[in-house]
């Protein structure tokens, strides 16, 4: 992947519901000095909410419903290749890109993971950080490989888990810091490339 030289990454941003991280994603990508320019919204789930910040900031998307993996990722590949993506950013995306598609796009996948991996890899993650009665808890931007949650970590921030807390409060406190975490492990990513 070519280095930053005053030239914004093409990036692209798969997503699955509401998008809270893709809307920080676009405040974070409309900022002068910010390394990426977000060309694609990606969802597997023509319902999700996070389309609307997609078309309200006339971005392109991208529906495809992984019925046929081999064939949506294809097809999706296709349309990374013909935007010049250079940059997955995965945020809230529930699906489990295939070791094909990620050996075929050469380039560089992240991921935002709501806990302190390598801990509480895959879902489910609030229930079982509240059920171990873990003291603290966070968010964890990494590199996409074929094996889930594996990646090299970019960056992480933890918080504190109360003993009052239930698993919609961490969710609720840990999604407040991944809408700073990502642009910062972003950042400092394209930095160190």
């Amino acid at each position: 992947m070519e280095k930053l030289n005053g030239k914004k990454i093409n990036t692209a941003v798969f997503i699955s519901g509401r998008g809270s991280n893709l809307r920080s994603l676009i405040k974070y990508y409309k900022k002068k000095n910010s390394p990426i320019s977000i060309k694609l919204v990606v969802s597997n789930n023509p319902k999700a909410e996070g389309l609307i910040y997609a078309k309200r900031s006339k971005i392109k998307k991208y529906i495809t419903n992984f019925k046929n993996i081999n064939v949506s990722e294809k097809k999706l590949l296709k349309k990374l290749f013909n935007l010049k993506i250079n940059l997955i950013c995965l945020a809230g995306f529930m699906k489990i890109l295939s070791r094909n598609f990620i050996k075929k796009f050469k380039k560089p996948i992240l991921n935002i993971h709501p806990s302190l991996l390598p801990k509480y890899k895959g879902l489910n993650t609030h229930k079982k950080i509240i059920k171990n009665k873990e003291k603290y808890s966070g968010s964890t931007v990494h590199l996409v490989t074929a094996k889930l949650d594996s990646g090299k970590i970019i960056l992480q921030k933890r918080i504190k888990v109360s003993k009052y807390e239930n698993e919609n409060t961490l969710e609720k406190k840990i999604l407040k810091i991944e809408h700073d975490l990502y642009p910062e492990a972003i950042k400092k990513f394209l930095i160190n490339l």
